[in-house]
C-alpha cells in the first residue's frame, strides 16, 4: 500500500515559463533524499490544469525514469471529460507510473451518479491502481461519502485523497470502508489527525519545503506515536497556512525558489507571489527549518 508523506510536487519553470528539465531532476533527486515515500506528479500544485497534454506526461515519464522505482509514483490524470481522463489515464500507465489521482471533474457539476459512473468507467477501461480526489473548493463538486463508499467497492480503486480538512468525514471513511482502501489527507494541517484515525498518509503542499519533516511526521502517526507526530504538525502550522495566502501553488512556488530549488517561473492565470505576502511565507519558512 502507498502511504506516509506524499509530496504533490510543484512544476519548475523557467523564467519564459517552459518547463524546467534541470531544476526537475534536481528536486525529485532532494525529495529521495530528504525520505518522502512518494511522489505526486501533475496534481493541482503541479499546476496540471495549466500544461499541454505532452508537457504533462513528459514530466511524467521524467519523474517516474528518475526515481527509476525507489519510491512510488502517481500521476494526476483527472479531468472533467470521462474519455480525456481514460486517455492521460492509460498513457500514465504506459509510462510506468504506479498509481494514478483522479480529481472529480470540475465545473460541469456532476451528479453523485455521475461521479460514481465516472470513476467507475475509469476504473473498468484502465488497470492501475487508482487513488480518488475531493476537494470541492477547487472542484465546485463535493464526492459524499457514501458514494466514495460506493467507488471503493471497485477492485483498483484503492483509496481516497480527501482534501476538505473534516476529520468527522474522514472518520466516516476509515470506519466503513474496505481494509484495502486508503484514507489519505489533502489537508496538511488536519493530516496528522486523520493519520492518527486510522488514515494512510498525507498528499502534502508543505512537503515541497520540509520534506523530511512531513516524513517523520508520516511516519510517527503511523506508529501510533501521537504526540511526537502532533509536536512536528504544531510547529508547522504556521508555514501550512502560509502555504495557502493565495491560490496553491503561488505560495509554495515561492518558497521553492527562496530554497534555490527552482526558478521564478507560474503560468497564467497563476501569478507570483504577491509582495505582502512575502514576508508572512519567508518568515514561517525560517521558523519551520
Amino acid at each position: 500500500m502507498i502511504q506516509g508523506s506524499m509530496v504533490a510536487l510543484v512544476t519548475p519553470m523557467n523564467a519564459d515559463n517552459s518547463l524546467d528539465w534541470a531544476s526537475l531532476h534536481k528536486l525529485v533527486e532532494w525529495h529521495l533524499e530528504q525520505g518522502t515515500h512518494a511522489i505526486v506528479a501533475m496534481g493541482t500544485t503541479g499546476e496540471s490544469a495549466t500544461l499541454s497534454v505532452e508537457e504533462h506526461l513528459a514530466v511524467v515519464k521524467k519523474v517516474v525514469d528518475q526515481v527509476n522505482g525507489r519510491i512510488p509514483v502517481i500521476a494526476g490524470t483527472g479531468a472533467n471529460s470521462t474519455s480525456e481522463a481514460v486517455e492521460l489515464t492509460q498513457a500514465a500507465k504506459d509510462v510506468g507510473v504506479d498509481a494514478c489521482l483522479l480529481v472529480t471533474p470540475y465545473y460541469n457539476k456532476p451528479t453523485q451518479e455521475g461521479l460514481f459512473l465516472h470513476h467507475q468507467h475509469i476504473a473498468q477501461s484502465v488497470a492501475i491502481p487508482q487513488i480518488l480526489y475531493n476537494v470541492p473548493g477547487r472542484t465546485g463538486v463535493d464526492m459524499k461519502t457514501e458514494t466514495a463508499l460506493r467507488i471503493a467497492t471497485i477492485p483498483n480503486i484503492i483509496g481516497i485523497k480527501e482534501a476538505t480538512g473534516d476529520l468527522v468525514r474522514a472518520k466516516a471513511l476509515i470506519d466503513q470502508a474496505p481494509d484495502s482502501f486508503a484514507i489519505i489527507s489533502g489537508d496538511d494541517a488536519t493530516a496528522v489527525e486523520l493519520i492518527l484515525l486510522g488514515g494512510k498518509g498525507d498528499i502534502s503542499v508543505t512537503a515541497n519545503v520540509v520534506p523530511n519533516q512531513i516524513a517523520r511526521m508520516c511516519e510517527l502517526a503511523l506508529a501510533g506515536k501521537a504526540e511526537e507526530a502532533r509536536a512536528i504538525n504544531q510547529r508547522l502550522l504556521p508555514l501550512h497556512d502560509a502555504m495557502f495566502v493565495e491560490s496553491n501553488p503561488i505560495p509554495v512556488k515561492w518558497a521553492v525558489e527562496q530554497l534555490g530549488l527552482i526558478k521564478s517561473g507560474i503560468r497564467l492565470p497563476l501569478t507570483p507571489l504577491a509582495e505582502q505576502y512575502q514576508a508572512q511565507v519567508a518568515a514561517a519558512l525560517s521558523a519551520a527549518k
